[in-house]
Parts: C-alpha cells; structure tokens; sequence
C-alpha cells in the first residue's frame, strides 16, 4: 500500500493598516487603551504547515537574528500543541514579505494563521473565541487576525467588533526603518487622554479628520518617518497620508481618479532600501474559514 503524504496546508497571512491610532488612557497595569480601525490589506506573507509524526515543532527557514523563542509562529506552534496535547509535530516555512517592525502588524497575522492552521491540522475544532484567548498570549493584534474581519478595536486590543469597510486601495511606504514599539509607548510625550469616538461616528467619516497619536512621536525620533509622509505628500498633494500602528510605514488612501501608472513609475523612485505598494483593501482573512464554527 502506497504511504498518504504528509498534510500540509498554504496560508496567506494579511498585513493590516491602522485607519486611525488615538490613546484615549492608560491601565494601572502600563497597558495603554486604545482606539483604532484594522483595515486588512493583500501584502500578505506566506505561510506552509506540513504535519510530521515527530513530537516536535521545525522551522525550516527561520529568519537571521531571530532566536526560536522569540519567532511568533514557532511560539503559536508550541502554545497550541501544549494546549491541545497534541504529540505528533510540524514543519514550518514562512515566506516574509510584510517588512518586519513596519507597524502593519505580519508577526501577529503570521502567528494567527499558525494557530488558524494547526487548529485544522491537528484536528482541535476549538472556535473563533478560544484561538483568541490563546493568540492574545502572543500579542494584542493575535486575536484581530484570527477574527478574520475588519474591525473596530478596544481596549488593549482585545475588543473586536466587526465593520464593514468599502473596498480601496492604498498607497503605503515603508521607509526601512523599524521603531520599537515600547519606545513609542514610554515616551513622556505621547498623548494619552484622546476623546473618545464611536463605531458610527467613525462610518459616517471615515478617513477624514482622523489620526494617529503614535505620530507625532515616531516623527520626532525617526526622521525616516516625517520624509516618508512627506514624499507621499508631495506625490499625491490632495492625500491625507498617516502612519499605520506605531511605525514606522505610512499610507494613504487612492481615490478612483488616481493615476496609478504615474504612481508606479513614482514607486520605482523610492530612495534607496525603502518600499512602496499599492495594496488593496479585504474585507476577510483568506485563514478564516479555516477554523470550526461547532
């Protein structure tokens, strides 16, 4: 009788933009509350599960400078299989192309579709609820991912309420320099007592008079940023570019009217090491499916 192949499962795994970031307080605990609107995006990674019958979990092309206890798939891996007590194994590959410390959240989609993956792989069935409580372990973004949806999101981001958002394209620049996310969130300067705004009266604007309170910070301590949004400026003169998360990529928003062929001759103009795309919005996780609705 002919061995079955080994399983294996191809995820895409979405980058996100941060319509808006405002701080509205802070937790006794250091955790800052927040508001923001997660706009999934299709600069996706690409992530390959291949079950193995050893108990152990194998990252085969693991990233340089990045110790296996610190890779968010190979710790969502190993969460999930001491969680369900799972004792067969996996075999990991990531393909990166989400610019890692860009704010457009790829650690935590990568660490989703890991659990999102394995849940089928291994046969857990556990619901949209208990991947959640388990992604927030690895990350405040985890359990947005796993929703699968666009949302409108609180707390410390563990708030999830589904919107729909009309589907658009973005313009977002990634000027190759990563930001520490604590350094943004220690600095004495940042604002930390925004007003707070609702679900409708987002929807009944969006994209206007909105921002980001993680901005003006990162402006000040990474040049990188204030050139970026300056360059879109410039290239689109009627944009309202932004940065997305705690930096340091910012976008924009593309009207219909935008001429994306003398934009992409812009694009191959970047200066030197920076990235640019025109990305389009989803309204789904191509993951979501994925995980049992029992």
């Amino acid at each position: 009788m002919t061995k079955a192949p080994p399983i294996t499962l191809e995820l895409s795994c979405p980058a996100k933009l941060n319509l808006f970031l405002h701080i509205i307080g802070r937790r006794p605990d250091g955790y800052h509350l927040l508001q923001s609107v997660f706009q999934l995006i299709d600069w996706c990674d690409t992530l390959t599960l291949k079950a193995i019958p050893e108990n152990a979990v194998c990252r085969i092309n693991p990233i340089p400078g990045v110790p296996a206890e610190e890779d968010l798939v190979v710790r969502a891996a190993n969460l999930l299989k001491t969680f369900g007590n799972i004792t067969s194994g996996v075999e990991i590959s990531l393909k990166k192309e989400i610019p890692m410390g860009a704010g457009l959240g790829g650690g935590s989609s990568d660490a989703a579709s890991t659990l999102i993956g394995l849940n089928q792989l291994w046969n857990l069935k556990l619901d949209i609820p208990s991947l959640s409580k388990l992604g927030l372990q690895l990350g405040a973004d985890v359990p947005f991912f796993i929703s699968g949806h666009n949302a409108f999101v609180e707390g410390i981001g563990e708030k999830i309420q589904a919107v729909d958002l009309d589907t658009q394209n973005f313009l977002v620049i990634f000027p190759n320099q990563a930001i520490p996310t604590p350094r943004i969130f220690q600095d004495p300067e940042l604002t930390r007592d925004h007003a707070q705004i609702t679900i409708d009266g987002f929807l009944a604007s969006p994209l206007t008079n909105l921002s980001n309170d993680c901005q003006p910070v990162a402006v000040r301590i990474c040049p990188e940023v204030k050139q970026a949004l300056d360059w879109i400026s410039v290239a689109l003169p009627d944009s309202e570019p932004r940065m997305s998360g705690s930096g340091s990529s910012v976008f924009t928003a593309l009207d219909v009217q935008t001429d994306t062929e003398k934009l992409g001759n812009l694009l191959q103009n970047l200066p030197k090491g920076w990235v640019g795309r025109v990305v389009g919005g989803l309204n789904k996780n191509p993951a979501y499916n994925l995980i049992s609705s029992e």
